[in-house]
Parts: structure tokens; sequence; C-alpha cells
């Protein structure tokens, strides 16, 4: 009897942890099993260079969303970005979008500057200003060869 007590809370226990490390490592990877309730942004960049699926979007450096999908238009060659937002945040029409760095050599991330308009961007909606990635190694090859 004292060893079925035994085996039963051993059990449970080896079955708690297996759970927090499926949960952990959902969490780590930034999947989501339930779709939470999310507002898709959109924005057209001239270069995404360095930036991923699954990056943060960020106002005055509060995550708010996240990057859900980079596709190319064919016909501008342009980078649309597909940003998922939460529902409470609202997003003015004239808002600012950019591609920042973490650090000097972290990870790509948006970031959204706030306008100043009265009218909101609904679901789908697109931010018409943007600006794209600061890319160092075109600068340092600009100095280096005298056209900075």
């Amino acid at each position: 009897m004292k060893g079925d007590r035994l085996e039963l809370s051993v059990g449970v226990f080896v079955l708690m942890g297996l759970l927090s490390l499926a949960w952990l490592s959902i969490k780590l990877a930034r999947m989501e099993i339930i779709a939470g309730d999310h507002v898709p942004i959109y924005a057209r960049f001239s270069s995404v260079s360095g930036l991923k699926t699954g990056a943060t979007v960020e106002i005055a450096g509060v995550t708010v969303g996240r990057v859900d999908q980079i596709l190319l238009d064919a016909k501008g060659y342009e980078a649309k970005v597909r940003m998922l937002l939460t529902p409470d945040i609202p997003i003015q029409e004239d808002a600012i979008a950019s591609i920042r760095t973490k650090g000097l050599i972290g990870d790509r991330y948006v970031s959204i500057s706030p306008g100043g308009s009265d009218s909101l961007l609904k679901a789908n909606g697109m931010i018409v200003q943007t600006e794209p990635a600061i890319n160092f190694e075109e600068l340092i090859s600009q100095f280096v060869h005298g056209k900075l």
C-alpha cells in the first residue's frame, strides 16, 4: 500500500515536470497554441534587413505585439510586414513604423511612434510612414570609400 502511494506521487511529480517543460518550451519559442485576440496591421519597408518573424513590436519601449509575416511585394519590390498587435492599443493613421536594433548588434524589432491624428487604423490597416533598418555595413563602406 505504501509503495503504491509512493509510485503515484512520483508519477504525478514527473507528469507536472513534463507539463512545465512543455509550457516553458512553447513560451521560449514564442508559439501560441490558442490564438490570442490580436489586430493585424501592415507596414511597407524598403528594407527589413535582419528583421525576423516573431520579432517584437514596441511603442515607447513596451511590447504591444509581434511580427507575424514578412513578404516581398513583387510590384514595388518592398517588404510587406504583417504585425499582430493587442486590440486595446490605438494606432493613429499617421503613426511611423521604424525598424530598430536592440543594442549595437542585437535583434531587430519594430518600433511604432504614435501620430497626432484623430483617425485610428482599423484591422488590416496600413502604416504608410516607415523607416527602414540602418545597414551598418553600408555606412562603413561609404565611410571607407569617402562617399559619406
